[in-house]
């Protein structure tokens, strides 16, 4: 009797426990969709930064200075100076507003530079001729000192003709 009893009360029990927590769980998923609304909503009105923009003058005079020079040394066509000239404009823009925004945050600003870059780069190997990127390239090379080919490796391999024997 009492086993009947004991396993009557454990029944109760937790039928009672499932039914009161049920809808518990529904009216806290009710509160929480929509303070998560709420929230949303506030964050972005709250949140918006203005984005300082670089005078205009500088970015064009910038941008005018590169593209004269690639013009020059690359012997640019009409077509490909007016590609050129966009793409430089964009490239300087970009670069001049970042500078603005991440002026605190070094580690940031050079990420945004090299992504910044990267693109131009890949700009310009779709306007220039496999030979005018070569050159451009090489020329890019030579300014930020940057090496290539064997001036990159260290001592020669001994045995080797310029090692010491």
């Amino acid at each position: 009797m009492k086993t009947l009893l004991l396993a009557t009360a454990a029944l109760l029990t937790t039928a009672a426990t499932q039914a009161q927590t049920a809808p518990a769980k529904t009216k806290t998923k009710t509160e929480t969709s929509t303070a998560t609304v709420k929230t949303k909503t506030k964050a972005p009105a709250a949140a918006p930064k203005p984005v300082p923009a670089p005078p205009a003058e500088k970015v064009d005079a910038k941008a005018a200075a590169l593209t004269a020079n690639m013009r020059q040394a690359l012997n640019l066509t009409p077509a490909q100076a007016e590609k050129v000239q966009q793409i430089n404009v964009t490239s300087v823009r970009n670069v001049e507003t970042a500078r603005l925004q991440y002026r605190t945050d070094l580690r940031k600003l050079n990420a945004i530079i090299n992504d910044i870059g990267q693109s131009r780069l890949a700009g310009l190997k779709d306007v220039l001729t496999p030979d005018q990127f070569a050159r451009y390239q090489r020329k890019r090379e030579e300014k930020m000192g940057i090496q290539t080919g064997a001036a990159n490796q260290g001592n020669p391999v001994p045995g080797m003709p310029g090692g010491n024997e």
